[in-house]
């Protein structure tokens, strides 16, 4: 079901995707830009446990370390290659995004829940669903911990 909201959190999700790789090829880190994509507290949800964070210096602080990570084992892009953005009401939003990671030799596709809040026109991430991201990178070989 279309929303009056889908263009907006298209862009969302571009915007999303363009500070990753950005961050990815080089460019300097849009630390705010991440900063202001999640609400003051949020919630991942993945096979290693429930994680609550919160967007605060602790937060901040870890964004380009993220970013160092992901360069460290050889990504060369994210991108967010489709996403089924399902309303929960006027103002909550289930998004699935299915991604798809580039390596030097391989590619990797995942899916991701995103659960959005709209709040004075803008979309704030407060949690998100993952599978067990560590377990795939040890499977294919990009880390040995």
């Amino acid at each position: 079901m279309k929303t009056n909201h889908d263009a907006a959190i298209n862009k969302f999700f571009e915007d999303y995707d363009a500070r990753f790789n950005d961050a990815l090829s080089g460019k300097p880190v849009d630390i705010d830009g991440t900063l202001n994509s999640f609400a003051e507290s949020f919630i991942e949800a993945s096979p290693v446990g429930i994680i609550v964070g919160n967007n605060d210096a602790q937060f901040r602080k870890a964004i380009p370390q993220g970013y160092e990570f992901y360069k460290s084992i050889g990504t060369k892009s994210m991108k967010i290659i489709s996403k089924q953005i399902i309303p929960l009401d006027e103002l909550h939003f289930l998004v699935k995004t299915h991604w798809l990671a580039k390596y030097e030799t391989q590619e990797i596709a995942f899916d991701i829940f995103y659960f959005l809040q709209k709040r004075e026109e803008e979309f704030k991430i407060f949690a998100y669903v993952t599978g067990d991201e560590k377990k795939v990178l040890k499977e294919r070989g990009l880390i040995k911990e």
